[in-house]
């Protein structure tokens, strides 16, 4: 009976060594990492993701990270070209390209690159001035990059990015700063203003030369109407009595009048004429015959006044 118990408890304890032998011999390895395997201290291999069987007691696995990290560089003074003192805040994005350099070529990549990087950030800043440090932080970044990927290439990581936070330099450099930007902006305003008014001198001279142009154009116009107008209705006027005249001769020489009758028409005509608005009369050339029904006229007025005189003579004689 003892016996038996013996034998169960062997049992027992050899399927809970076989059991625990085979839980040890499987390892889970994540999607983002990478396990190195080490038989007897010496690297043997490299385990993917999954479920990976090794021998326990002679083999183990050290797991490696392959995902994107940052690493945060403290505060810390720099001095510039000019003798300027800044504290500079930087921020360093590494990721793990080969495993087995990461583990055996470096003891502790993270201190490394952290007093990597706060070195070659002295030497960077250090060969600028304060104004180009201010201004050029990309310019920082993509030296420092560079710098550190080559650094860090030996290591089996890749540098992806370096990024400064602040660059902050003492109190009174920023004081004076801040003066310099705002007489900077004064400065921009002032000659924004001036350029304004500069600018609205010359519209409203543009606007006024411009209006006097219209009103000499609206002038000018307005009298070349006005004199084409009477120029029109004096040439109407003339033809209105030149045809007048023509129907009055026409009329006259078709009741065949006499020379007399001829005179007192023409000097009526004449009248008319002379009423118009024309500045010039034209007269027939054809009037040497007019003349002497004149001269007939003005003859017998006087043969008849000189009868009159005759008549009222003998009318007192008698009396």
């Amino acid at each position: 009976m003892f016996i038996d118990s013996g034998i169960s408890m062997l049992v027992l304890v050899i399927m809970t060594f076989v059991f625990i032998f085979i839980a040890s011999s499987i390892k889970i390895i994540r999607q983002y990492e990478k396990g190195l395997v080490e038989t007897l201290g010496k690297y043997t291999g490299t385990k993917d993701s999954g479920a990976n069987i090794i021998i326990p007691i002679f083999q183990r696995i050290l797991r490696v990270d392959m995902r994107e990290r940052v690493i945060d560089v403290p505060p810390q003074s720099v001095i510039t070209k000019d003798n300027v003192s800044v504290v500079v805040d930087a921020i360093i994005y590494f990721q793990v390209t080969d495993p087995v350099k990461v583990v055996y070529n470096i003891e502790n990549f993270a201190l490394a690159a952290l007093k990597l990087a706060q070195t070659n950030l002295r030497n960077v800043i250090g060969d600028m001035e304060l104004d180009s440090t201010l201004t050029s932080r990309e310019k920082i970044n993509t030296q420092l990059r560079v710098v550190m990927d080559e650094a860090t290439d030996k290591w089996g990581v890749k540098v992806t990015r370096v990024e400064i936070q602040k660059i902050d330099p003492p109190r009174d450099i920023t004081d004076a700063m801040s003066k310099q930007m705002k007489a900077e902006r004064e400065k921009r305003a002032n000659i924004l203003e001036a350029e304004g008014l500069r600018q609205a001198a010359i519209l409203r001279a543009e606007g006024a030369k411009q209006a006097v142009i219209l009103d000499a154009e609206a002038v000018n116009e307005k009298q070349v109407l006005e004199a084409t107008g009477e120029a029109e209705a004096i040439r109407k006027v003339a033809e209105a009595e030149k045809y007048k005249i023509e129907i009055v001769y026409n009329a006259i020489h078709e009741g065949m009048p006499t020379n007399d009758l001829i005179a007192i028409k023409y000097l009526e005509a004449l009248v008319n004429v002379a009423n118009g608005r024309a500045t010039k009369i034209f007269l027939p050339l054809e009037t040497a015959g007019v003349t002497a029904s004149i001269g007939g006229i003005a003859e017998l007025f006087k043969d008849k006044k000189d009868n009159n005189k005759d008549n009222s003579a003998l009318i007192k004689t008698e009396k």
